[in-house]
């Protein structure tokens, strides 16, 4: 569902001192952006910010970027995270508007993020031509291959069984090893868990959370894919 445009959301943007409303202009120095040095984690699609302000207050020696595509949303996450850090200083966190679908104009090689978080992202799952939109489709892992450090970790959470399905498959084809998985999350006891407010709803209708975690291996497996994979719209059905 489409969050309605809210009048205040640009005024506290505009004032925000880690909001970046053109996330480009950091391509390949997201590492000076933060004032201390430590791992750099990436989370595509961050909705309102619920699960990462959490993880970020919880986590200052880690540096976040939490990108979407909807100045509306982040203006609710900075709120969100106003009120995870209570008062204290927000230096470990970047909000980010932009396309995750256009990747590759926000980051370069030389950012070398450690972890992707993509959580219950679109599963485009109508028409097999969509595919190539997902955000786990075998065309955007290789994107992200690029600045994800070797044996750099995806971690992958969705409510969709025939998305996870095929995540596993791409994954595969993109040169990522399979780590851990759980088709039930809060009844495999991991931890910690950081909850989104998708995730929460998914749990009070009683939908089973799935969760993977996937490294990023050296080098490419033969006969991966290269970026014109399935631009022809002929992709198998990956629902069957």
């Amino acid at each position: 569902m489409r969050m309605r445009r809210k009048k205040w959301t640009r005024a506290e943007l505009a004032v925000c001192p880690y909001y970046i409303d053109r996330p480009e202009g950091n391509r390949g120095r997201w590492r000076d952006a933060f004032e201390r040095e430590g791992p750099l984690y990436l989370e595509l699609g961050c909705g309102k910010g619920v699960s990462t302000a959490a993880m970020a207050a919880d986590n200052p020696g880690v540096n976040y970027l939490a990108m979407d595509l909807n100045a509306d949303v982040l203006g609710v996450a900075r709120r969100n995270v106003e009120a995870a850090f209570r008062g204290k200083q927000v230096n470990n966190l970047k909000l980010l508007r932009g396309n995750a679908e256009q990747i590759e104009y926000f980051f370069a090689p030389e950012d070398r993020v450690e972890r992707i978080y993509i959580n219950f992202c679109n599963p485009w799952a109508k028409r097999a031509k969509q595919h190539k939109r997902r955000l786990t489709h075998t065309r955007k892992l290789l994107k992200y291959r690029d600045f994800l450090v070797d044996d750099g970790e995806i971690w992958f959470k969705t409510d969709d069984d025939a998305l996870f399905n095929a995540t596993r498959r791409y994954l595969e084809e993109s040169g990522f090893a399979l780590r851990w998985l759980t088709w039930d999350l809060h009844g495999s006891g991991f931890t910690p868990n950081y909850v989104s407010e998708h995730e929460r709803l998914y749990m009070e209708a009683g939908v089973p959370i799935k969760l993977l975690i996937a490294a990023k291996e050296p080098g490419l497996p033969e006969g991966a894919p290269g970026e014109c994979a399935g631009s022809d719209g002929n992709e198998r059905n990956e629902e069957t």
